[in-house]
């Protein structure tokens, strides 16, 4: 294959796997080989042939012959791309595990929805959804609350106008923009996030923002665990996770802007 070739094939391998990323940011449907090309405009031979050079490198995945999504090695590389908190954050995470013995994770936000960037070793089994790149939503986890942690009421409701809270989450989710905002300032109130089984059944987290040396939220750093094992002890819990977060906040900024609306795995 002569270097303009390899030009193209880079071109056009690139092109889908940001579909593919744009796709699954924004909640839409995923694609599979034939949508992809019509999408595209490219020849369906083609597109087979580099989705499957993609899936090969871990920059896609497909199960079973169902639609495309992003692979872990898609935001592995967001994450390379990265310098200061990002790298550090692998440490902090395994350093909270070691000494709360929870599971931890740092997570950036997209919209109303919460890109996990990062997790401990013990987050996750083979074959668990937990991963890289793993979208949840911002109302009715620990992590994504923290991420709402300087909008107000307004912003809340503006942020949310478009959400669906129908069946989402487990028993203690919010369902509402006005119950959204109780939970946030009864949490600002004691200075953290306790999200308790607002996901999943059985499932409490406690969450902190991250914040840059200029006071912009960059991330938030949560653990998970059950009722015994966060409520009683929640507020050394915080502490620790706080100076964790504190830590890697000093670390520098992230690459993406100030508004808090766009992840790094943009």
């Amino acid at each position: 294959m002569d270097s303009s070739s390899e030009a193209s094939s880079m071109a056009q391998g690139l092109r889908i796997v940001r579909l593919v990323a744009d796709r699954e940011k924004w909640g839409r449907r995923l694609l599979g080989v034939s949508q992809l090309a019509s999408e595209l405009d490219m020849e369906q031979s083609r597109v087979s042939r580099l989705t499957q050079e993609l899936c090969d490198l871990g920059l896609l995945e497909r199960v079973e012959r169902g639609p495309f999504r992003t692979g872990p090695q898609f935001f592995g590389l967001a994450a390379s791309l990265n310098t200061g908190w990002v790298r550090q954050s692998r440490t902090e995470l395994e350093a909270l595990v070691a000494t709360l013995g929870l599971r931890s994770r740092v997570s950036v936000r997209e919209g109303f929805r919460v890109i996990l960037l990062r997790a401990s070793s013990n987050d996750a089994l083979p074959g668990s959804f937990v991963k890289p790149g793993m979208v949840t939503p911002t109302w009715c986890t620990g992590s994504g609350r923290a991420l709402l942690w300087d909008h107000e009421q307004a912003a809340i409701q503006d942020l949310l106008k478009d959400a669906n809270f129908i069946g989402v989450g487990g028993p203690g989710a919010a369902h509402s923009t006005e119950e959204v905002c109780e939970l946030m300032d009864r949490d600002r109130n004691r200075g953290f996030i306790v999200a308790a089984e607002e996901f999943e059944h059985g499932v409490y987290e406690l969450a902190v923002p991250v914040r840059d040396p200029e006071g912009v939220i960059l991330a938030s750093l949560s653990v998970l665990g059950n009722r015994p094992q966060i409520e009683p002890r929640a507020g050394k819990i915080a502490k620790v996770l706080t100076e964790a977060a504190a830590r890697l906040g000093s670390c520098g900024r992230s690459t993406r802007d100030n508004t808090g609306g766009r992840g790094l795995a943009s």
